[in-house]
């Protein structure tokens, strides 16, 4: 953004514009207990050539991914970005159209949103797709409002294995909405089926559960199915942080899940320190109704040409901008990710999201049988797992990413900010970036603590 400057004089003739005589009669609503009424703790200014050479060298002290390899997933996840991706999507007709409205000035913007809406659908099997979800967390309190319905009242069960933020969101939601959340413990990685039996009651109107789980490890989604429908009122919600499973795994829908969400983020999008983030929402055709965000249609155009066009359906204006009687609070356009997202599916097809999955497992298992061969380094679960994994440490978790940055290796995730239980344990995930020359530098790094 470009450095646009006020004089003195420009300001004094704004402030004589607003019939006031100094910056001070301009704040005085603010009340007295609040200012600061000192000056702002800052160096002395610099001219711009010393400030960017101050800021060029406080950006070199990240570790970017440019200069460092990673072995960190837990949600976000690195991917490769075919040159077409960011090639279209930072066209001037993407990236300057926000909220489409008008068909007619929109149709571009509008057909990308349909043709994410598609391949949704595609991916996860199920009738209807949106867009404009925010993150997958949120993604997932959208589909227990859905299960809710307009009485929002009952119980949520929640496994243990599903993503430690998207849970923290919803309670933040239970706690403001009304309604209930229980969460499920996780056996061997994996949720508890017993546990899951006996919390799925009368009460119960939704079950999340992530597949794979934040530990990587594979759900036995076919077994839990039956235990959240035999209560027919209770809807199934599969969560998926990481979209590469889809290359290998059952569908939502093959599995009987109601409503699926998660998180495409890393599907075209880099990882940019964790966000913007990219919210999917999937589910069956009974809940077309209830479902927020952006709904595009295709319908054709009256009159002799009857040309294909594209047009928000299906929802009331409240649902964008009367926050109190909207159904949601999703109101912003989240659609610039979705194009790098299409972009990205098309790019790929379904034999280049197969390949993409079976290089994720593939990599993802040899590392974790040469990482468990080390003296001390210990596969914490033993259940079926796609790309990421958990390993007990000898160590803390902090102190060996303290040893891998040396290399410059971003570890893995530190389990025990989440999961007291786990301390000393980490996550580690390998996607199709990483080489087996990379896989193989950590693994040194990690025989130097092991020794």
């Amino acid at each position: 953004m470009g450095y646009i400057p006020n004089t003195p004089q420009e300001q004094q003739a704004m402030l004589e514009r607003l019939g006031l005589q100094s910056l001070e009669d301009l704040l005085e609503p603010v009340p007295e207990e609040v200012r600061l009424r000192r000056p702002l703790n800052l160096p002395p200014a610099l001219a711009e050539p010393d400030l960017k050479r101050l800021m060029t060298g406080m950006a070199a002290r990240n570790k970017s991914l440019d200069r460092v390899i990673s072995f960190l997933g837990a949600g976000t996840y690195e991917h490769a970005i075919p040159s077409v991706v960011p090639h279209l999507q930072r066209r001037s007709e993407f990236v300057t159209s926000y909220t489409p409205y008008q068909p007619e000035v929109s149709q571009g913007m509008l057909q990308a949103i349909y043709e994410f809406q598609t391949m949704v659908c595609q991916l996860t099997g199920l009738d209807i797709a949106n867009a404009s979800l925010y993150d997958g967390a949120t993604a997932l309190v959208e589909a227990v409002f859905m299960a809710l319905g307009p009485g929002g009242q009952g119980e949520v069960v929640v496994s243990a294995g599903v993503d430690p933020q998207y849970r923290r969101v919803l309670r933040t939601y239970a706690h403001a909405r009304g309604f209930s959340v229980r969460e499920v413990a996780t056996e061997n990685g994996v949720t508890s089926l017993a546990a899951l039996e006996a919390a799925v009651g009368p009460e119960t109107v939704a079950v999340a559960i992530q597949q794979p789980n934040f530990f990587g490890c594979i759900e036995d989604v076919k077994a839990i199915e039956p235990l959240v429908h035999r209560q027919s009122r209770t809807v199934f919600i599969s969560v998926t942080s990481e979209p590469a499973s889809f290359g290998l795994l059952a569908s939502p829908a093959e599995y009987q899940a109601d409503i699926a969400v998660g998180e495409l983020m890393s599907f075209g999008n880099p990882m940019s320190f964790g966000g913007p983030a990219l919210g999917f929402l999937a589910a069956r055709e009974r809940f077309l109704r209830l479902m927020p965000g952006r709904l595009v249609g295709q319908t054709v155009e009256e009159g002799g040409a009857k040309q294909t066009g594209y047009v928000l359906t299906l929802q009331a204006r409240e649902q964008h901008i009367r926050r109190e009687r909207a159904t949601s609070n999703i109101c912003t356009n989240q659609s610039l990710l979705a194009v790098g997202a299409t972009i990205y599916m098309a790019a790929l097809g379904k034999e280049g999201l197969r390949e993409l999955a079976a290089l994720c497992l593939h990599k993802a298992h040899y590392a974790q049988r040469q990482i468990s061969a080390l003296p001390g380094f210990e596969p914490a679960f033993s259940s079926p797992f796609f790309d990421e994994f958990v390993i007990r440490l000898p160590i803390s978790a902090s102190r060996l990413q303290e040893h891998l940055l040396q290399y410059d290796i971003i570890g893995g995730y530190d389990l025990g900010r989440d999961y007291p239980d786990l301390a000393d344990h980490m996550l580690f995930c390998v996607t199709e970036m990483r080489t087996r020359d990379d896989i193989d530098r950590l693994v040194a790094a990690l025989k130097e603590v092991a020794a």
